[in-house]
């Protein structure tokens, strides 16, 4: 885990990476990065590498609130100072773009219309009263789906995204393919019931995640690039039958990109489905793999010393540990986190957890 790795173009320090985390700090209304997130990505910095959170690539899609975007020149202009400080105490940072699909909320956007690869709904549970601008807890909206003429823009939307990401002083891009937002809507089977070449088989399903792959590749280069999945995943009301065969098939073709990681969350939030999708891309992609949820760092260290992935991703222990790779260097013990405010909006549990 302290052994350097070589991600794309990047050459990092370590392979305790900084998961992407929804933490609700922007703006609410023009979804700006606020000055407490440069202060909280700076202090992070001893990451392998920073991947940031979920980032709205267009607006009216927001889907948290008050997450930010990479759409207009202020974000962009904002984002550069996070990166520059994350850049200043010798740190590297990706930025996750990301399409909300089905699980935008309409009421946080002035009832625009959600859309998915289908028009079913998220049943599984509703919006939480923090990712909404009622304050309540409601139910997502019936979506629209995506028209195939539409689907161009939706996959040119990501790579200006990518784009506006590098303007921004970031490293490079990790683009969402998981928990249920649109391009994992499109990927498995549950939200999927198109009957067109993007949907049916798993190829076809695998569609649209491979075009913004290659969109975004093209704009900035696929050593910039990573794909984050979640193929067990229930959340936002996901399930495919067959979680480790779909895992081998997009491998394989994102195997022929050459990209700077794939990124696998290895389980379900609600143990709904179980499956070794670790083992399953590792047989087809030859990249460096990231794995994440639930390790601690002596686990981690197992799995990268038998290859089976390259880093590992941690996310709530860096909420409360923000120099974790220190602090497992030193045999230091690990802070407690506070989970009533992982979503809050103020610096409590957020910037307040002190260095070692």
């Amino acid at each position: 885990m302290f052994t350097p790795l070589k991600i794309g173009s990047l050459e990092v320090p370590n392979r305790f990476f900084m998961a992407p985390l929804t933490r609700c700090r922007a703006t609410v209304d023009t979804h700006v990065p606020r000055d407490i997130m440069t202060e909280h990505y700076a202090a992070r910095a001893s990451a392998g590498l920073i991947i940031a959170e979920a980032t709205m690539i267009q607006e009216k899609q927001s889907a948290f609130y008050a997450e930010p975007g990479i759409y207009s020149d202020e974000q962009v202009a904002q984002w550069r100072k996070v990166t520059d400080a994350v850049h200043a105490n010798g740190g590297r940072i990706f930025l996750q773009i990301w399409h909300g699909g089905r699980a935008v909320v309409p009421e946080n956007n002035g009832g625009a219309e959600t859309v998915s690869a289908s028009a079913l709904a998220i049943e599984a549970h509703g919006v939480p009263e923090d990712f909404n601008a009622t304050g309540k807890k409601i139910d997502y909206s019936k979506p629209r789906a995506l028209a195939l003429e539409e689907i161009p823009g939706v996959v040119a939307l990501f790579a200006k995204a990518a784009e506006n990401a590098l303007a921004a002083g970031f490293d490079g891009v990790e683009i969402h393919g998981a928990n249920g937002y649109l391009l994992d809507q499109f990927w498995r089977a549950s939200a999927n019931q198109r009957t067109d070449q993007y949907g049916g088989s798993v190829e076809n399903r695998q569609r649209l995640m491979l075009e913004v792959v290659d969109a975004v590749c093209k704009a900035i280069g696929s050593d910039k690039v990573g794909l984050r999945l979640s193929p067990l995943n229930s959340f936002n009301g996901m399930k495919d039958e067959d979680p480790v065969g779909i895992t081998e098939t997009l491998a394989a073709e994102l195997n022929k990109r050459d990209l700077a990681f794939l990124h696998v969350m290895r389980a379900d939030f609600f143990q709904a489905q179980t499956g070794d999708v670790l083992t399953a891309a590792r047989k087809h992609f030859k990249g460096p793999i990231v794995a994440n949820m639930g390790y601690s760092p002596e686990e981690a260290e197992e799995q990268v010393k038998s290859g089976l992935v390259d880093a590992v991703a941690f996310g709530t222990k860096f909420i409360s540990n923000p120099d974790l790779p220190q602090r497992v260097k030193a045999g230091a013990a690990l802070a407690d986190f506070d989970a009533k405010t992982f979503y809050t909006r103020g610096v409590e549990g957020y910037n307040t957890y002190p260095a070692m």
